[in-house]
């Protein structure tokens, strides 16, 4: 299974056969010089315990994982697969949903953040920010 279908502007950041992956929104723009990196969209595969313990994401389970991350504490995205392609094929899906303006960011966050907000707008072609 392949990031193939990613839809315009995600792009494959890591790709371990077999393990996990992590794919990235528009890295040109969230380059530290036009906008904070960690701020960059991130869609994380990961069949890695889930558990808050430290190191515990490095344990290998069962289950798949795809976080659609906005921010490093920031999850806008949560599903779960049986297996590593059907996780890559969740991750595609969520990078159409958030390019077709079907994530709210907004609503992730408890502090809002404007410039961000409108910065994504601009990128995702959303005129009133509320699409």
């Amino acid at each position: 299974m392949s990031f193939d279908a990613l839809p315009e502007g995600w792009v494959v950041w890591n790709d371990e056969p077999e393990g996990r992956a992590i794919v990235a929104y528009r890295p040109d723009v969230f380059n530290t010089e036009d906008f904070p990196p960690p701020c960059m969209p991130t869609i994380f595969v990961s069949n890695g315990s889930r558990s808050k313990r430290p190191g515990a994401s490095q344990i290998p389970t069962d289950t798949w994982h795809i976080t659609l991350f906005l921010e490093p504490d920031i999850e806008a995205v949560t599903e779960t697969f049986d297996s590593r392609p059907a996780a890559v094929d969740g991750a595609i899906a969520a990078a159409e949903r958030f390019v077709d303006g079907e994530v709210d960011y907004r609503d992730v966050y408890q502090v809002p953040r404007e410039e961000y907000f409108d910065k994504l707008d601009e990128l995702l072609g959303r005129d009133d920010g509320h699409d």
